[in-house]
């Protein structure tokens, strides 16, 4: 398994981030070949992070790009700064 993590610090509204991600990226990345799971969290403090979980890196990489074009055209007024992007194989899991 591969996972991708993408932090967003600074957001301005977490509330319609959460809304925006929910209704527009899921979608998005529910068709990405490989899922096996993702979480929007909002950690506090203008912090959020999302958590993709693929089969393969491919399926990673594609949520990356997708996440890339998704913020770029849907939420940049919310997230003002760019993402601390990280991806790798999962190396332990429960």
């Amino acid at each position: 398994m591969y996972a991708a993590v993408r932090k967003y610090e600074g957001v301005t509204d977490p509330a319609e981030a959460g809304r925006l991600v929910n209704e527009g990226f899921v979608p998005l990345v529910r068709d990405i070949p490989g899922l096996v799971a993702y979480y929007w969290v909002d950690a506090g403090n203008g912090v959020m992070v999302s958590t993709s979980i693929f089969e393969d890196e491919t399926g990673a990489s594609e949520s990356i790009r997708r996440a890339a074009v998704f913020v770029r055209d849907n939420l940049a007024p919310l997230l003002p700064n760019p993402p601390q992007v990280m991806s790798g194989q999962v190396v332990a899991s429960t």
